[in-house]
């Protein structure tokens, strides 16, 4: 029957009735927890015997977890995108969950969390402005604000409720995306414990007692499909207004402390979740081949017409150019083992592929300078170390981002998006017409890269040759003369 009222998604018409132990506090139950932290505890729940339920705190004063209550705490995950070249579409009901608290109207809930016997975990997602310390905040009585200073409360509750029991510290895994963010974290709470004179012994029961995990998570989870819900909603026989999407790729990488996997067996399910003693090389493999790959790709990309990231690698010539790049020149510069640096990389070209997100170039070239210095020119840098020549396809892409700067290819005007300084120095070397006089100055300003790249040998010869097939060909066959010159 057309418009029959659908009834809202509940745990009984779910099946999802079973009570599980509060072992998890999550500051943050947005979009991304949502379809990553929530989503792995629920696929522990289902898929081994560790049973472990998330109460979910509404992290800012003006949050709603109203509809989250509304509908039992359940919501449904798409996941969807590419995996190993085939298309992957699926759904499920997330069930993890058991309540959600606002700690601002129901502060008296919040604090009772402290007392949870099985409490064992605190994820939390408070974007990368989350993880800083308030000095505003300088009583320990609450509401507060500031993230941190609600962890240093629940932990000082819990540690006041136990005596200070050593089995009843909690393990700290934050998800914010800056490095070292446990440790971050443990600094601030810390510092909450000297402004607030709480006792040195809460303080040693921090040190000795809790551990903090620092990770490295990648997943994208664009959220509520709101410029497709009917689609979505077409799709289900309840009414979900809680609904995430998700991409299918998924990493977890997080730092061993005192055998986490003996304590959450993430080793039991089939997903990308690491335990390691250090996440620097992971960290290191995603900024150079998945960050790395969306830069250099950008302006070879966007000066051959292309509009997005899934038009670029579907294109035959920059799809190539890309592998070519990966494969070749960044891949051997990371001291990683080989395997499993072709398996990530071609896990990245699945997630480019993804026709269900539209991830326009335009949106990359925001501060195209700064990212091609900490993503890209590493690897071209290191490169020329250990190979002893120039990595032809970096080199290309180095010049390509020169020739963006000019503002204008043909007919058509470049999305420049950077700080002033970095476009109006550009605009000025591009006053020149000679390329070799472009090269050189493009290569030897600091402002650019902090160090004179027209000290690497070569470097600016090939640039200004790329500039000249740049403008005087189409993009592919200005590549391939380049990679003739350069042979």
């Amino acid at each position: 029957m057309e418009n029959q009222i659908k009834q809202k998604l509940n745990r009984e018409l779910s099946n999802a009735q079973e009570k599980l132990p509060i072992k998890i506090v999550q500051f943050g139950g947005g979009n991304f927890m949502r379809g990553f932290t929530d989503y792995i505890i629920d696929k522990l729940n289902k898929e081994t015997d560790w049973k472990g339920g998330i109460v979910n705190l509404q992290a800012t004063p003006n949050g709603s977890i109203l509809k989250m209550e509304e509908q039992d705490n359940l919501y449904t995950l798409f996941t969807r995108g590419i995996k190993k070249g085939e298309i992957h579409d699926e759904k499920q009901v997330i069930s993890a969950i058991q309540k959600s608290i606002n700690p601002y109207s129901d502060y008296n809930g919040f604090l009772a969390l402290a007392k949870e016997e099985e409490l064992e975990f605190v994820f939390s997602n408070t974007t990368e402005t989350g993880i800083a310390y308030d000095e505003t905040e300088t009583s320990y009585e609450g509401p507060h604000r500031n993230f941190p200073a609600k962890v240093t409360v629940l932990l000082y509750e819990r540690f006041k409720h136990f005596n200070g029991a050593a089995d009843k510290g909690l393990r700290i895994i934050p998800c914010e995306l800056i490095e070292n963010n446990a440790f971050a974290l443990r600094d601030i709470i810390l510092k909450y414990a000297q402004l607030w004179n709480l006792e040195q012994e809460f303080v040693q029961w921090i040190n000795q007692y809790n551990y903090f995990h620092n990770t490295l998570v990648d997943r994208i989870v664009p959220g509520y499909p709101k410029d497709d819900a009917g689609s979505y909603e077409d799709q289900l026989d309840y009414e979900d207004q809680m609904m995430v999407v998700s991409e299918c790729f998924l990493l977890f990488v997080i730092q061993e402390a005192g055998n986490l996997n003996e304590r959450i067996p993430f080793n039991k399910i089939n997903e990308q979740i690491l335990v390691v003693d250090d996440i620097r090389p992971y960290r290191l493999r995603k900024v150079r081949i998945l960050n790395g790959g969306h830069t250099l790709m950008l302006a070879p990309a966007i000066l051959s017409g292309q509009e997005t990231v899934k038009e670029s690698i579907d294109n035959p010539f920059i799809g190539k150019f890309l592998s070519n790049a990966i494969f070749n020149e960044v891949n051997p510069t990371l001291g990683l083992d080989e395997a499993e640096l072709k398996n990530f990389a071609e896990e990245v070209f699945d997630r480019f592929r993804n026709p269900f997100i539209k991830h326009y170039l335009a949106s990359i070239a925001l501060y195209f300078v700064s990212k091609f210095k900490v993503r890209v020119l590493p690897s071209l840098l290191t490169y020329v170390e250990t190979k002893g020549k120039l990595p032809v396809n970096l080199t290309f892409s180095l010049a390509s981002l020169i020739r963006f700067y000019q503002g204008n290819f043909g007919e058509k005007a470049l999305p420049l998006n950077d700080e002033a300084g970095i476009i109006d120095k550009f605009k000025e070397i591009w006053t020149n017409e000679d390329y070799e006089k472009v090269a050189e100055l493009a290569l030897s300003e600091t402002l650019f890269w902090d160090t004179d790249l027209t000290q690497v040998e070569g470097l600016k010869t090939a640039v200004a040759k790329a500039l000249y097939e740049i403008d005087h060909h189409d993009m592919e066959t200005a590549y391939n003369n380049f990679v003739e010159f350069n042979s």
